[in-house]
């Protein structure tokens, strides 16, 4: 890249998709000055030790002063108090945007604590590990991988300039990215994200409470199957307890629809109905052959494993 999409990059909140950014947008050259705020003394001395940021504070608006591009990389319930913490320090014009899993929560909260000078962009790169933390950023997390933009509706040029600027970012860290309404996304997230997340926890905890069943039974037996439900269910939980409650409306429409579908193939095992069950496993199995298809497995070369080799789910700690 000749020069940089930004000439500074502020990113409040450093764990692993906050860290990941930064170190993808230096590979890249899509930025020139880095400064993160983030209110974890350990967070920050560790930030400063890995010596990819420019400047490190715990004061937010002294962090985006000057700021071209503001990622918030917080929890979802924490993007409110976030924002207002680095509005005085915001330049106009500044485009904002975001790492959550929850776009519409998000989108509300930033305009609430926002200026309105500022080009309000919130985003979500479908990237992540189960691990935390500044340690655990790499620069190759988003690779391959999509991140799907959520613009207010704004027919003003510059704010459209600032969306295509931000577009032009996250494809010069190899993302892939799509534009799409803030509720759609979160519908669209509850599905292939959250409701997935939501059986993990809940199969391991049931898994670990299940009464003839000890915990070293289930830690040495433990199939590929329960083995991918324990890596999802070791997802940070604050993140998570934020997704389901920011995000509730959607969560509840798809875990009914799914009840139900788990309530008929209770109903096919109980009657040994074995065409249904078939039929279901055969459908399905052509789902997971379209997603190896798409690129989005995490076993093929390139796509979804980190630097060390580890697989990476959706779970974005931030």
């Amino acid at each position: 890249m000749s020069e940089p999409v930004y000439g500074k990059l502020a990113v409040i909140g450093c764990g692993l998709i906050g860290a990941s950014v930064i170190l993808a947008a230096r590979a890249a050259g899509a930025v020139g000055q880095v400064a993160v705020a983030d209110a974890s003394p350990a967070a920050r001395a560790r930030i400063t030790a890995l010596g990819f940021a420019d400047l490190v504070t715990a004061d937010a608006a002294e962090a985006v002063a000057d700021a071209d591009l503001v990622i918030f990389a917080v929890p979802v319930m924490a993007m409110g108090e976030a924002a207002r913490a680095a509005a005085p320090g915001l330049k106009p014009g500044v485009t904002i945007s975001d790492v959550g899993s929850v776009k519409a929560a998000v989108a509300e909260a930033l305009a609430a604590a926002l200026p309105q000078t500022c080009f309000i962009v919130p985003g979500h790169p479908i990237a992540g590990t189960e691990q935390s933390g500044p340690d655990a950023g790499f620069a190759e997390l988003f690779q391959h991988r999509w991140v799907i933009l959520t613009p207010q509706s704004n027919p003003d040029p510059a704010y459209q300039q600032a969306v295509e600027r931000l577009t032009d970012f996250w494809t010069a860290l190899g993302a892939q990215v799509e534009l799409m309404d803030d509720k759609h996304h979160d519908l669209v997230l509850a599905v292939t994200s959250h409701l997935p997340h939501l059986i993990a926890y809940t199969i391991v905890g049931a898994a670990a409470d299940l009464e003839g069943v000890t915990r070293g039974e289930v830690m040495k037996y433990s199939a590929g199957g329960f083995r991918d439900f324990t890596r999802i269910a070791a997802s940070d939980p604050t993140m998570w307890r934020d997704v389901f409650l920011s995000n509730k409306d959607a969560v509840l429409e798809v875990l009914g629809r799914f009840t139900e579908d788990l309530q008929a193939m209770s109903r096919a095992i109980r009657w040994g109905e074995g065409d249904k069950l078939f039929d279901q496993f055969s459908r399905t199995r052509e789902i997971r052959r379209g997603i190896i298809a798409a690129g989005q497995e995490s076993a093929t070369p390139n796509f979804g494993r980190d630097q060390r080799g580890a697989e990476t789910p959706d779970t974005k700690p931030k």
